[in-house]
């Protein structure tokens, strides 16, 4: 059989064959074009004699570069590369610690595919693809191959797996039995499990974190987090100047009121609101306020005379502004580690309403009053007890904790959100995210201490949301642009690419695309990603579960993969109808069971 060039069209060989039939389907074959150098096609097409080649990278210093600075020739020789050469093109030498094993070529007679494993996790990927497509499997086998080497153990590595539905633990908790130096340590939100329950400090929220787990819609209301994170450390306080800036505050509301030239009823109204929730030993409705002949308790003095106005006003404004007090004396704040929970910040956030002039207006009363609301639900509701923190920590020292177990570094983090609801399961994995980027924001020497933040099902997460226009920046998006110069990296794991942002899509390195048949998925990804032709769009649809698309800066070339099973599989399997339905109606009673019963075992 012999071959020969007929033409070259941009970027395609057109090559004709002669002397013989061809043998085999040679579709996404790999051709090889000589003269003064070595130039690389893939076959893509074959009509009878004629073979379609599309250029795709050059053999040099005996290695695969990807790309093309050249065209062969018309009188190149063309050869084809058979079993025994082509892992030069489609896989990195499986060198310990360069490499890592991830499937075999479906192509080439099952040949072992590995990544340069530097290249993997210096930098984002993704892992995109639908429902039931491998996706887990993918993940899970990485991951499980990163630790299956006995003498060489990534000791410092740090990788937080966000786990939507709880199906990762399965295969990664027998990972430390593999090597005496690997932990492997995992979190739970399920608050009747035996495993431990995540906890977040809730000391160690800022305003931006506050803002996240209330929902915050606006800056006045971003203001009153801010005082009340404030407040919140001074109240915790135990000194009787604590008492002098309480009544500090309230005073000063109250005489907002009084000065404020609004009907004596609705004065009246505010005050005695205000004295009903928010009131201190010394200044309260109850308070009894002396002059000359007789006493009398505050709410006494708030007294409407015939004529609708409020009789006492001089004295209740000589009384409340007794209370003020200096700059100076307000001005002495308290250490920052200082320990609380979620009922002082629900206090501190009641202070902060009243000191930001909460009744003052409704409208601004109806918009901070929702901050107070959501607060108080959060205190009440049983998701409280993931901000249950005893006592206080550093931030550097939490993350520190989360990565220890027993007196050993952990390397494998497995959070279980399964067990919230998605707004709150968000909550969290932006909350914990942003801690990690913070502590590794000021790492010494920087970009020493990498982490892996990998979250499954990331169209959750990683959205265009509201809290970019009040926060100015989501920080998944942050993440991706700034994170490789510090060590903080993204995995993002997704059925839905076209949900995902943009900004935090277009920087990850490296995909593993699965099948995928969502015509806006395919033209997102196609639009976004730089590898994506229409060639691979279109096996891409019919790619089979387990088999992906593997390209970036990780792998030789776009590569089609069958990815290894794991051992074990991730819980991920969908519901089997064919064993749960039937009954065997020979063996009933093998078979029956209340079903109230599975329920309640669930």
């Amino acid at each position: 059989m012999q071959t020969n060039i007929l033409e070259i069209n941009e970027n395609t060989v057109v090559i004709k064959i002669t002397g013989g039939k061809i043998q085999g389907n040679l579709v996404n074959t790999y051709v090889a074009f000589q003269d003064t150098r070595v130039i690389i096609g893939e076959i893509i097409e074959v009509k009878d004699d004629i073979l379609y080649a599309n250029l795709v990278g050059e053999i040099k210093n005996n290695d695969f570069v990807y790309g093309i600075t050249a065209k062969p020739s018309l009188s190149a020789a063309v050869s084809f590369i058979d079993q025994n050469n082509v892992s030069i093109i489609l896989s990195h030498p499986e060198v310990l610690t360069k490499s890592l094993f991830i499937g075999y070529s479906p192509i080439y007679d099952n040949l072992r595919i590995s990544f340069d494993l530097n290249n993997f996790f210096s930098g984002h990927f993704a892992i995109l693809g639908g429902s039931g497509s491998g996706k887990s499997w993918s993940l899970s086998k990485i991951i499980q191959n990163v630790f299956q080497n006995g003498s060489k153990v990534p000791y410092k590595a740090s990788l937080f797996v966000f786990d939507t539905f709880g199906e990762y633990y399965n295969s990664f908790t027998g990972i430390e039995a593999q090597n005496s130096y690997i932990s492997f340590k995992s979190y739970t939100t399920n608050l009747e499990s035996n495993e431990e329950i995540l906890k977040i400090p809730p000391f160690l929220l800022d305003v931006d974190d506050l803002a996240i787990l209330l929902n915050a819609n606006s800056t006045d209301q971003l203001q009153v987090l801010e005082k009340a994170l404030s407040l919140v450390r001074i109240f915790k306080r135990e000194d009787a100047n604590i008492l002098k800036i309480k009544n500090d505050i309230i005073a000063r509301a109250i005489l907002d009121i009084l000065l404020s030239g609004r009907p004596s009823v609705q004065v009246r109204d505010q005050i005695f609101s205000i004295l009903s929730f928010y009131k201190t030993s010394e200044l309260n409705l109850e308070t009894i306020l002396t002059q000359p002949g007789y006493n009398r308790p505050l709410k006494h003095c708030l007294i409407i005379d015939a004529d609708g106005k409020l009789r006492e006003i001089d004295l209740l404004t000589d009384f409340f502004t007794s209370f003020l007090m200096d700059e100076n004396e307000t001005s002495n704040l308290p250490p920052e580690n200082v320990c609380y929970g979620l009922a002082d910040l629900e206090n501190a956030i009641d202070f902060a309403l009243i000191s930001e002039g909460m009744f003052k207006s409704e409208k601004v009363y109806e918009n901070n009053n929702l901050l107070k609301v959501r607060m108080h639900t959060l205190v009440t509701d049983y998701y409280h007890t993931y901000f249950d923190y005893p006592n206080y920590i550093t931030r550097e020292d939490y993350i520190n904790s989360l990565l220890t177990k027993g007196n050993r570094k952990a390397q494998l983090i497995n959070i279980n959100i399964n067990y919230v609801d998605d707004r709150f399961a968000k909550n969290i994995v932006k909350i914990m995210s942003k801690m990690l980027f913070d502590v590794l924001k000021v790492y010494k020497p920087r970009a020493s201490f990498p982490i892996h933040i990998i979250l499954e099902e990331a169209h959750r997460y990683v959205v265009n949301d509201d809290g970019v226009d009040l926060l100015g920046y989501n920080i998944f998006e942050r993440i991706s642009k700034e994170g490789r110069k510090y060590g903080i990296l993204l995995g993002v794991i997704s059925q839905r690419p076209s949900e995902l942002s943009e900004t935090s899509l277009s920087q990850s390195n490296n995909f593993l695309i699965f099948k995928m048949s969502h015509p806006k998925d395919l033209s997102y990804i196609k639009n976004l990603i730089p590898y994506m032709t229409d060639e691979i769009a279109k096996r891409i649809q019919v790619m089979q579960p387990g088999y992906c698309y593997a390209f970036g800066t990780a792998f030789k070339i776009p590569t089609i993969v069958r990815i290894d099973k794991p051992n074990p599989t991730p819980e991920s399997n969908n519901v089997d109808i064919s064993n749960t339905w039937f009954m065997d109606v020979q063996n009933p009673s093998q078979s029956q069971s209340q079903p109230i019963n599975e329920i309640k075992e669930v």
